[in-house]
Protein backbone atom coordinates (compact mmCIF):
# COMPACT_ATOMS: atom_id res chain seq x y z
CA UNK A 1 0.00 0.00 0.00
CA UNK A 2 3.07 2.23 0.12
CA UNK A 3 2.62 5.13 -2.22
CA UNK A 4 -1.25 5.45 -2.35
CA UNK A 5 -1.37 8.78 -1.79
CA UNK A 6 1.02 10.09 -4.65
CA UNK A 7 -0.48 12.67 -6.22
CA UNK A 8 -2.69 13.47 -3.24
CA UNK A 9 -2.57 16.64 -1.09
CA UNK A 10 -3.06 16.85 2.63
CA UNK A 11 -3.48 19.18 5.34
CA UNK A 12 -2.50 18.21 8.70
CA UNK A 13 -3.77 21.32 11.08
CA UNK A 14 -1.05 20.92 14.32
CA UNK A 15 1.23 18.75 12.71
CA UNK A 16 4.95 19.99 13.98
CA UNK A 17 5.33 17.42 17.14
CA UNK A 18 3.86 14.35 18.51
CA UNK A 19 1.09 12.70 17.20
CA UNK A 20 0.28 15.76 14.73
CA UNK A 21 4.37 15.20 13.38
CA UNK A 22 3.93 11.29 12.90
CA UNK A 23 0.73 11.93 10.73
CA UNK A 24 2.80 14.47 8.32
CA UNK A 25 5.55 11.55 7.80
CA UNK A 26 3.59 8.80 7.34
CA UNK A 27 1.26 10.88 5.23
CA UNK A 28 4.20 12.12 2.84
CA UNK A 29 5.62 8.75 3.16
CA UNK A 30 2.82 7.43 1.28
CA UNK A 31 2.91 9.70 -1.34
CA UNK A 32 0.88 12.89 -0.10
CA UNK A 33 2.43 16.62 -0.82
CA UNK A 34 1.45 17.85 2.65
CA UNK A 35 1.19 21.46 4.11
CA UNK A 36 0.74 21.47 7.61
CA UNK A 37 0.66 24.23 10.91
CA UNK A 38 2.50 24.94 13.63
CA UNK A 39 0.96 27.63 16.32
CA UNK A 40 4.66 27.90 18.68
CA UNK A 41 7.32 25.96 17.02
CA UNK A 42 9.21 27.15 14.25
CA UNK A 43 12.46 25.47 14.82
CA UNK A 44 9.95 22.03 14.58
CA UNK A 45 8.34 23.05 11.87
CA UNK A 46 11.35 23.26 9.90
CA UNK A 47 12.99 20.57 10.95
CA UNK A 48 9.92 18.13 10.05
CA UNK A 49 9.68 20.19 6.76
CA UNK A 50 13.56 19.82 5.78
CA UNK A 51 13.26 15.68 6.45
CA UNK A 52 10.54 15.30 4.62
CA UNK A 53 12.40 17.18 1.76
CA UNK A 54 15.46 14.85 2.17
CA UNK A 55 13.56 12.15 1.74
CA UNK A 56 12.02 13.35 -1.62
CA UNK A 57 8.97 14.37 -0.40
CA UNK A 58 7.21 17.68 -0.34
CA UNK A 59 6.47 19.11 2.40
CA UNK A 60 4.78 23.21 3.59
CA UNK A 61 4.68 24.05 6.91
CA UNK A 62 2.22 27.30 7.85
CA UNK A 63 2.11 28.95 11.02
CA UNK A 64 -1.48 29.43 11.76
CA UNK A 65 -3.41 29.42 15.70
CA UNK A 66 -6.22 27.78 15.78
CA UNK A 67 -8.22 29.10 17.77
CA UNK A 68 -8.22 31.81 15.33
CA UNK A 69 -10.59 30.51 12.37
CA UNK A 70 -9.02 33.06 10.03
CA UNK A 71 -5.66 31.65 10.50
CA UNK A 72 -7.12 28.32 9.61
CA UNK A 73 -8.70 29.85 6.28
CA UNK A 74 -5.13 31.08 5.88
CA UNK A 75 -3.65 27.90 5.99
CA UNK A 76 -5.90 26.49 3.84
CA UNK A 77 -5.50 28.82 1.04
CA UNK A 78 -2.20 28.85 1.32
CA UNK A 79 -2.14 25.09 0.32
CA UNK A 80 -4.16 25.44 -2.31
CA UNK A 81 -2.12 28.20 -3.93
CA UNK A 82 1.07 26.14 -2.94
CA UNK A 83 -0.72 22.87 -4.58
CA UNK A 84 -3.49 23.32 -6.16
CA UNK A 85 -6.07 21.15 -4.60
CA UNK A 86 -6.84 19.63 -1.63
CA UNK A 87 -8.01 15.87 -1.11
CA UNK A 88 -6.73 14.94 2.95
CA UNK A 89 -7.90 17.07 6.02
CA UNK A 90 -6.35 15.92 9.23
CA UNK A 91 -7.03 18.07 12.63
CA UNK A 92 -5.19 17.30 14.99
CA UNK A 93 -4.64 20.63 16.91
CA UNK A 94 -5.18 20.68 20.27
CA UNK A 95 -4.90 20.73 24.00
CA UNK A 96 -4.80 19.81 27.30
CA UNK A 97 -5.29 22.17 30.30
CA UNK A 98 -6.88 20.27 33.43
CA UNK A 99 -8.62 21.37 36.49
CA UNK A 100 -11.65 20.22 38.37
CA UNK A 101 -14.47 22.11 37.44
CA UNK A 102 -14.32 24.22 40.60
CA UNK A 103 -11.72 24.88 39.88
CA UNK A 104 -10.79 25.43 36.38
CA UNK A 105 -10.41 29.11 34.71
CA UNK A 106 -13.35 30.37 32.74
CA UNK A 107 -10.27 31.75 30.32
CA UNK A 108 -8.76 28.57 29.99
CA UNK A 109 -12.33 26.95 29.36
CA UNK A 110 -12.48 29.32 26.28
CA UNK A 111 -9.18 28.63 24.82
CA UNK A 112 -10.01 24.92 25.28
CA UNK A 113 -13.14 25.49 23.61
CA UNK A 114 -11.57 27.46 20.73
CA UNK A 115 -9.02 25.01 19.46
CA UNK A 116 -10.45 21.83 20.49
CA UNK A 117 -14.08 22.91 19.06
CA UNK A 118 -14.54 25.88 17.39
CA UNK A 119 -10.91 24.99 15.56
CA UNK A 120 -11.90 21.57 14.38
CA UNK A 121 -15.61 23.24 13.10
CA UNK A 122 -13.56 26.31 11.36
CA UNK A 123 -11.36 23.70 9.48
CA UNK A 124 -13.88 21.16 7.80
CA UNK A 125 -16.01 24.55 7.14
CA UNK A 126 -13.49 26.25 5.57
CA UNK A 127 -11.76 23.25 3.70
CA UNK A 128 -14.65 20.88 2.68
CA UNK A 129 -15.75 23.37 -0.11
CA UNK A 130 -12.32 22.92 -1.44
CA UNK A 131 -11.87 18.65 -0.94
CA UNK A 132 -11.95 16.56 -3.99
CA UNK A 133 -14.93 14.81 -4.51
CA UNK A 134 -14.27 11.60 -2.47
CA UNK A 135 -11.29 13.06 0.20
CA UNK A 136 -10.79 12.15 3.31
CA UNK A 137 -11.27 14.16 7.01
CA UNK A 138 -9.82 12.64 9.71
CA UNK A 139 -9.90 14.76 13.68
CA UNK A 140 -8.03 13.32 16.53
CA UNK A 141 -10.44 13.20 19.63
CA UNK A 142 -9.47 11.27 22.71
CA UNK A 143 -10.44 8.57 24.60
CA UNK A 144 -11.79 10.33 27.60
CA UNK A 145 -15.08 11.20 25.44
CA UNK A 146 -15.89 7.55 26.34
CA UNK A 147 -14.24 7.13 29.60
CA UNK A 148 -12.96 10.21 31.77
CA UNK A 149 -11.13 7.98 34.43
CA UNK A 150 -9.56 11.59 36.12
CA UNK A 151 -10.05 14.14 38.28
CA UNK A 152 -9.64 17.62 36.42
CA UNK A 153 -10.61 16.46 33.18
CA UNK A 154 -14.06 17.30 32.24
CA UNK A 155 -13.29 20.42 30.43
CA UNK A 156 -11.03 18.43 28.05
CA UNK A 157 -13.30 15.68 28.28
CA UNK A 158 -16.40 17.53 26.86
CA UNK A 159 -14.45 19.38 24.17
CA UNK A 160 -13.37 15.63 22.98
CA UNK A 161 -16.97 14.18 23.09
CA UNK A 162 -18.30 17.45 21.49
CA UNK A 163 -15.68 16.58 18.11
CA UNK A 164 -17.34 12.97 18.32
CA UNK A 165 -20.53 14.48 17.62
CA UNK A 166 -19.20 17.04 15.12
CA UNK A 167 -17.57 14.17 12.73
CA UNK A 168 -21.28 12.03 12.90
CA UNK A 169 -23.53 15.56 11.17
CA UNK A 170 -20.22 16.33 9.08
CA UNK A 171 -20.45 12.62 7.61
CA UNK A 172 -23.93 12.59 6.92
CA UNK A 173 -23.28 16.39 5.24
CA UNK A 174 -20.91 15.51 2.93
CA UNK A 175 -21.78 11.96 1.64
CA UNK A 176 -23.30 12.99 -0.82
CA UNK A 177 -19.76 14.21 -2.58
CA UNK A 178 -18.08 10.59 -1.06
CA UNK A 179 -16.40 12.35 1.30
CA UNK A 180 -15.89 10.42 4.30
CA UNK A 181 -15.28 12.06 8.01
CA UNK A 182 -13.98 10.25 10.98
CA UNK A 183 -12.22 10.63 14.15
CA UNK A 184 -9.84 8.64 16.06
CA UNK A 185 -9.30 8.68 19.91
CA UNK A 186 -6.12 8.22 21.51
CA UNK A 187 -5.19 7.44 24.53
CA UNK A 188 -2.25 7.81 26.37
CA UNK A 189 0.50 8.55 23.87
CA UNK A 190 3.97 8.86 24.37
CA UNK A 191 4.17 13.02 23.46
CA UNK A 192 5.31 16.11 25.06
CA UNK A 193 1.70 16.55 26.34
CA UNK A 194 1.31 13.46 28.71
CA UNK A 195 4.84 13.18 29.97
CA UNK A 196 3.97 13.87 33.07
CA UNK A 197 1.60 11.08 33.64
CA UNK A 198 3.19 8.54 32.16
CA UNK A 199 3.33 6.47 35.68
CA UNK A 200 0.32 7.18 37.34
CA UNK A 201 -1.36 6.25 33.88
CA UNK A 202 0.33 2.84 32.74
CA UNK A 203 -0.47 0.45 35.06
CA UNK A 204 -3.88 0.99 34.15
CA UNK A 205 -3.96 0.41 30.60
CA UNK A 206 -4.47 -3.28 29.89
CA UNK A 207 -2.04 -3.50 27.43
CA UNK A 208 0.42 -1.82 30.45
CA UNK A 209 2.00 0.38 28.04
CA UNK A 210 1.43 3.72 26.31
CA UNK A 211 0.49 4.34 22.92
CA UNK A 212 3.32 5.83 20.05
CA UNK A 213 2.61 8.55 17.87
CA UNK A 214 3.79 6.29 14.97
CA UNK A 215 0.53 3.57 15.97
CA UNK A 216 -2.07 6.95 15.71
CA UNK A 217 -0.91 7.81 12.70
CA UNK A 218 -1.47 4.31 10.96
CA UNK A 219 -4.66 4.92 11.90
CA UNK A 220 -4.92 7.67 9.92
CA UNK A 221 -3.04 6.23 6.92
CA UNK A 222 -5.47 3.51 6.85
CA UNK A 223 -8.64 6.13 7.09
CA UNK A 224 -7.47 8.21 4.38
CA UNK A 225 -7.22 5.30 2.11
CA UNK A 226 -9.62 3.95 -0.54
CA UNK A 227 -10.14 0.66 1.15
CA UNK A 228 -11.58 3.16 3.69
CA UNK A 229 -14.30 4.38 2.03
CA UNK A 230 -16.78 2.29 3.45
CA UNK A 231 -16.36 4.24 6.94
CA UNK A 232 -17.79 7.56 8.11
CA UNK A 233 -18.78 9.29 11.15
CA UNK A 234 -17.03 6.75 12.81
CA UNK A 235 -15.19 7.45 16.19
CA UNK A 236 -12.33 4.53 16.24
CA UNK A 237 -10.20 4.30 20.36
CA UNK A 238 -7.32 3.31 20.38
CA UNK A 239 -6.06 3.61 23.81
CA UNK A 240 -4.37 -0.26 24.62
CA UNK A 241 -7.79 -1.04 26.14
CA UNK A 242 -7.84 1.58 28.85
CA UNK A 243 -11.43 2.56 27.81
CA UNK A 244 -12.86 -0.83 28.33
Amino acid sequence: MEREQQGKVALVLGGSRGIGAAIVERLATDGAQVAFTYASSPENAETLRAAIEAKGGTALAVRADSADADQIKAAVDQTLARFGRLDILVVNAGILQRGRIDEVRLEDFDRMVAINIRGVFAALHHAAPHLSDGGRIVTIGSNVAVRIGFSGSSTYAMTKAAVAALVKGAAIDLAPRAITVNNIQPGPTLTDMTSDYVEMVRPLIPLARMGEPREIAGLVAYLVREEAGFVTGASLTADGGLSL
